[in-house]
């Protein structure tokens, strides 16, 4: 049984190595596109119908975890399909590895919003701002398993967070467009990069 359990252990450690040497092709481009196209949904209905979201930020905040819920399902679904039609018995491998880079930046964020909502609720102006900052280092995380191309993508989350935070900053008020603009332009440069990069030459990453 020993020599059983070593035996599984060095096939997990195998299929972990190849899948971190594999691009992950989980990622769709018609999808992430969609993910933009609910942000600037989002952005748009709050504009018509929150009045003042810094005097009521739950609806506010409400709706764009709303928004994120929808976003992330319909990529996992994706992502699980596409998986296992690219990977084939590298899929969950490959899932894993990918939740795996994102989930630190994701979890940070859901920490900072409740801390800020309980302890410091009149600085929650900052979290438009550092959510796309956060979503800059969840990228720059899966660099090295998706095209490189993508750091473009990180580099605009992570300079639009910090120009939110600054321009925040002057009037300590929420906006549905600082949030929006921001992740329907962030979405559809990821989108058009996995478009670009989606044929064979991309099946691996050095």
């Amino acid at each position: 049984m020993r020599d059983l359990d070593k035996a599984l252990a060095d096939i997990v450690a195998i299929r972990s190595q190849i899948a971190a040497g594999t691009a992950f092709r989980g990622y769709g481009p018609a999808t992430m596109a969609m993910t933009g196209a609910i942000a600037l949904i989002t952005a748009v209905l709050q504009s018509f119908w929150l009045d003042n979201p810094t005097a009521n930020p739950l609806p506010f905040f409400l709706g764009w975890a709303a928004a994120a819920a929808l976003s992330v399902i319909m990529i996992w679904i994706e992502m699980r399909a596409r998986s296992r039609r690219h990977h084939s018995g590298l899929a969950d491998a490959m899932i894993h590895q990918a939740i795996e880079q994102f989930l630190p930046a994701g979890a940070a964020g859901v920490v900072l919003a409740a801390l800020l909502w309980k302890f410091a609720p009149e600085e929650l102006w900052l979290l438009p701002g550092l959510w796309q900052v956060l979503t800059s280092l969840g990228i720059f995380a899966s660099v090295h398993s998706l095209p490189r191309t993508v750091a473009l993508a990180g580099a605009w989350y992570f300079v639009s967070g910090f120009a939110v935070v600054l321009l925040a900053s002057q009037s300590h008020t929420l906006s549905p467009w600082t949030m929006g603009l921001p992740f329907v332009i962030g979405q559809s440069v990821m989108a058009g990069i996995l478009y670009f990069a989606s044929g064979d030459k991309d099946a691996e990453v050095g």
